[in-house]
């Protein structure tokens, strides 16, 4: 099962033993920013709000936690005594166990707040108004339980439809039912639980949901934080761990080094074992090969005692019984071959009679006759179908005809061309009219502009068209400054404001005449020039000033555009006329076309006919025929079958005949080979007394044979001499002898045993039976001295042997692993380089995006690929230089450079939330940040914050941010929910009940949660 949880949003938080973090659901508003403050003992800190949004982090699945490897740091998380509380540490236990518990819910942006508007209200709504969103088929919400173990497995994840969290009036009852509540969610995984590995693809399908900046108090290993100190004050390399932190990126890093360290170790390795498997190989080798061989002979010893006797029993026992079972196999062998021979005879005759051809004859003929009437029926077959399918072809085109018909109205198709024409000659009309109208409301505008755009616009714009230089009156006189007072000169400057002074333009004398044609269309323009002043035509109306023009320009655009409404409605009405037009003659045509399609229909009718009354008087004959060629077909069949069965049958017997002679033959041999008297002999009794000994053995042995008797009692005592006296010859006991107590030489045979051992290896007749004389002997004088040494060779064969093993292992893995850690790397760093550089890009077109879209000229990331290194243990350093544009036009300048507070603050969280963007992929994205706005000025801090909630509600990203004290009221107004954790005194283990302020406009994810998030008397938290 993958992706459990979908599209779905988190609207509520529980933790359960997390911290000290009070176990009340705390619900959340997607797609805004949600502020998380603290009220401590003295200050903010001690309220758990790291804890919290670490928390979070972990239920959205955050690669930081290294889910891979098992996320032991997510264990960290528990409730710790000693850390709550000095005092508590003695009153309360540590938790050992814990739980995160998430609530998703349907995905519905949530309304996200205009800017301006506070926490809780909406634009448009009053106070306390609730938005009642149309559920719809939303979907249903999901409850997704993180159970966090101190021992491994750290992290086992169970979920269950609906709204499932522990909900009692205390705190240690909802501990109490958190556990009860966990044993009844049905694994996740069938007999098991899904745990850490698979989370991020169980739950969200390996989509990135979460990204963050924790601080060092709940993760050891703290990426930069973008928003801690001012960006120019950060390096290349640290603002690239941010934003690799971000979009998951460093998790790769870290897995190319890992990748690095592990070639170099596994190179190192395997010369270390190399080196240490030879010098063990060379000093254990011959210890270790004695103590095998000894060891291996006691075993063989104990056996080989037991072996030598049961030969001489078994060979007496197993001759009798074969000798008698061979008469009687002899017998039968006799008689098989001679009634063998009698039906092999009898079968000939009986293939004789029946290979006779006149049936095969009969039934050739019969098959050809049937073949031509089949090929007779197949044709009118086809002619009929093909009639069928015409018909139906046509049957299905009559009801879409008989529905276009009744358009027509009776009309016939001339009629209804003729209207079509007519029709299309009002449309054109009515485009026309609408075009002129178009263009009284363009000319309109454009009068309105001039008499908006200024002192003499309209003349200076006119002048510039014919060519003829001027300049405005009033552009041309500067006032002193004692005439901009409030004295008399002060209201004389004003009095120039107004007609004619405000339209006079200055042109030369001997342009005048061209000014005047130039200005002819505008009347009430005045012209100055050393010749005098000119006044051109006369007013349309009462010039009073550029308001009387302004209005007077309105009013012709708004009766212009009155004129445009009603030639659009006109060419509306025109084309409903034309496609009105266009179905009538549309449904004539379809009367035309139904007329000929029943005609056709007829004839097709009058031609299926034909052919069923054809093929009613041919099937008769075509079944007969068939039928006769069946009876003849099972006639031949049954014939051959028999054919074979006797032809079989004679062969088996020609076999069986073959058989039983040759098995006569070689019985009869058998017996005589068998010597039953000179066993007899050798075994010094009967054979009754041969099957009593075989009978009183264990039934494992009683089915082996003398050989295998009188074998195995050889070879073992045989193997054990040589296991225990490597140096020394069985046969001949002489030796060179060691002087190493470990290592066996002739110098430790005992002087008994080097006698047996001569005399029953001496050349010559009879040594079969000194061997078997002296048996005994050699036997006792064996195990005597084996066990002697045998404490001592078990205690320094176990400790050799399991050292050389695991070398032996050791070398192995090492060798391959060197040489696949060594291509690997190769092809990770490759990959890697590709990934890095699409994902630097794709943060890069974001930073662009919001940069622009929130009052920025433009910027963008530089990121050059650097070498990899060649120490194991140094990181892949990569540098990322953010740039951007200070000015319409200009180019890219460095962060580096320097620059207001304000803009750098911005710049940082415009890129944090870039970096967010782009490892979201486009889906619901919870961005976290520990110690928001820390950095950040008190003038800008407002800004910063409001960017952020502004952000995350256009892209739809959930932004979570913990508060120290000195940012609480500048955040307060900005967030879209405000979430406070308290804890009044250090003597308490756990927090207070959250307060919490918020609202969610989606009206079914309130209602899902509200059972849940009540105002209890003791308790302020407060619903969203």
């Amino acid at each position: 099962m993958e992706n459990v949880v979908g599209d779905r949003v988190l609207i509520a938080v529980q933790a359960v033993n997390i911290s000290r973090l009070s176990t009340h659901p705390v619900p959340t508003v997607p797609g805004t920013l949600i502020v998380v403050a603290g009220a401590g003992p003295k200050d903010s800190n001690g309220a758990g709000k790291s804890s919290f949004i670490a928390a979070i982090t972990a239920l959205l699945g955050d690669e930081q936690w290294r889910f891979a490897s098992g996320a032991k740091t997510v264990a960290e998380l528990l409730f710790n005594a000693e850390l709550a509380t000095g005092a508590g540490g003695r009153q309360w236990a540590s938790a050992d166990h814990g739980y995160i518990v998430g609530v998703f819910g349907d995905p519905a942006r949530a309304a996200g707040a205009e800017p301006g508007a506070g926490p809780g209200e909406q634009p448009g709504e009053q106070p306390g108004e609730e938005r009642d969103d149309e559920p719809g088929d939303g979907l249903e919400p999901i409850t997704v339980w993180l159970r966090v173990n101190q021992e491994a497995p750290h992290l086992e994840i169970r979920w269950t439809s609906g709204v499932y969290l522990a909900a009692a009036p205390s705190e240690a009852e909802r501990v109490a039912r958190a556990d009860e509540m966990w044993l009844t969610l049905p694994r996740s995984a069938g007999r098991r639980d899904v745990v850490a590995r698979d989370l991020t693809k169980v739950l969200y399908g390996d989509r990135v949901r979460c990204v963050s900046f924790l601080s060092t108090s709940v993760r050891t290993k703290v990426a930069t934080n973008l928003l801690s100190q001012p960006l120019n004050e950060i390096s290349p390399e640290r603002v690239f761990e941010a934003v690799a932190a971000l979009t998951g990126l460093d998790a790769e890093l870290d897995q190319e080094r890992e990748a690095r360290r592990d070639e170099h170790a596994k190179r190192v390795r395997a010369v270390q074992a190399a080196q240490r498997l030879r010098e063990f190989e060379a000093e254990s080798r011959t210890l270790l090969d004695t103590f095998d061989r000894r060891d291996a002979a006691r075993v063989h010893l104990a056996e080989a005692m037991r072996c030598w006797r049961g030969r001489q029993a078994r060979r007496l026992v197993a001759a009798a019984d074969r000798d008698e079972a061979l008469a009687a196999e002899l017998s039968r062998h006799r008689v098989a071959a001679e009634q063998a021979a009698e039906a092999i005879a009898v079968v000939r005759a009986e293939i004789g009679t029946l290979k006779d051809d006149t049936l095969d004859r009969r039934l050739a003929e019969a098959r050809r006759e049937l073949a031509e009437a089949q090929a007779r029926v197949a044709k009118l077959e086809a002619d009929r179908a093909v009639a069928e399918n015409s018909a139906d072809e046509l049957r299905g085109q009559i009801p879409g005809l008989e529905e276009a018909r009744r358009f027509a109205d009776g009309r016939e198709v001339p009629a209804a061309e003729r209207e079509l024409a007519e029709a299309g000659q009002r449309l054109n009309a009515a485009l026309k009219a609408l075009g002129v109208a178009d263009r009284e409301v363009e000319g309109a505008a454009a009068a309105l502009d001039d008499a908006e755009g200024g002192p003499a616009a309209a003349q200076l714009r006119a002048l510039a068209e014919a060519g003829v230089a001027a300049s405005g009156l009033l552009d041309a006189i500067d006032v002193a400054e004692h005439a901009r007072d409030e004295t008399g000169g002060g209201r004389a400057y004003e009095g120039l404001r107004n007609w004619p002074h405000e339209h006079a333009v200055i042109v030369d004398a001997a342009e005048l005449e061209a000014a005047a044609r130039a200005l002819a269309g505008l009347p009430g323009s005045v012209l100055v020039s050393a010749a005098g002043v000119t006044v051109v035509g006369a007013f349309e109306g009462v010039p009073t000033g550029r308001e009387a023009r302004i209005k007077a320009a309105e009013q012709r655009l708004n009766r212009a555009r009155d004129a445009q409404e009603e030639a659009a409605r006109a060419v509306r009405r025109a084309e409903d006329g034309v496609a009105e037009a266009r179905r009538r003659l549309d449904g004539a045509k379809a009367g035309v076309r139904l007329a000929e399609i029943e005609r056709r229909l007829a004839e097709r009718r009058t031609r299926l006919a034909e052919l069923s009354d054809a093929l009613a008087e041919l099937v008769p004959r075509v079944s007969e025929a068939e039928r006769e060629v069946a009876a003849l077909d099972f006639r031949a069949r049954t014939r051959d079958m028999e054919i074979e069965r006797l032809e079989g049958r004679r062969a088996r017997l020609e076999d069986e005949r073959d058989q039983a002679r040759a098995q006569e033959a070689k019985v009869t041999a058998e017996r005589a080979a068998l010597g039953l008297d000179a066993l007899a002999a050798e075994w010094g009794g009967t054979v009754e007394g041969a099957r009593e000994w075989l009978a009183a053995l264990p039934e494992a042995e009683a089915p082996l044979t003398a050989e295998e008797w009188w074998r195995a009692a050889e070879r073992r005592l045989e193997q054990a001499l040589r296991g225990t006296f490597p140096s020394d010859g069985p046969s001949d006991g002489s030796s060179d002898g060691s002087s190493d107590g470990a290592e066996s030489g002739s110098g430790e045979m005992p002087d008994e045993l080097r006698f047996l051992l001569r005399e029953r290896s001496e050349p010559g007749a009879g040594r079969t039976a000194r061997e078997q004389a002296t048996f005994p002997g050699v036997c006792g004088a064996l195990a005597s001295y084996l066990r002697g040494q045998e404490e001592y060779e078990r205690h320094q064969r176990r400790q050799i042997e399991a050292q050389l093993a695991t070398r032996q292992r050791d070398l192995a893995a090492a060798d391959k692993g060197a040489e696949e850690a060594a291509q690997s790397t190769a092809v990770h760093r490759a990959a890697l380089t590709a990934a890095i550089k699409a994902r630097l890009t794709r943060v890069s077109e974001e930073f662009e995006k919001l940069d622009l879209a929130y009052g920025g000229y433009g910027a963008t990331l530089e990121f050059p690929v650097p070498a990899a290194p060649s120490d194991p243990e140094q990181r892949w350093a990569w540098k990322v230089i953010p740039k951007w544009r200070r000015g319409e036009g200009q180019g890219y300048v460095p962060y580096n450079r320097r620059a207001n507070t304000a803009l750098m603050d911005e710049k940082a969280v415009k890129l944090v939330c870039a970096a967010a963007i782009a490892s979201s992929g486009g889906g619901h994205l919870c961005l976290v940040l520990d110690e928001l706005g820390r950095n950040l000025g008190k003038e800008h801090r407002r800004e910063a914050v409001a960017l952020f909630r502004r952000i995350g509600e256009t892209y739809g990203i959930t932004v979570i941010g913990a508060l120290q004290d000195d940012m609480e009221p500048y955040a307060i107004d900005a967030c879209g929910q405000y979430i406070k954790l308290r804890r009044s005194s250090d003597a308490m283990p756990y927090n207070e009940p959250p307060v919490i302020i918020g609202h969610d406009r989606h009206a079914p994810r309130v209602r899902a949660l509200m059972d849940y998030v009540t105002r209890a008397p003791a308790a302020t938290a407060g619903a969203p």
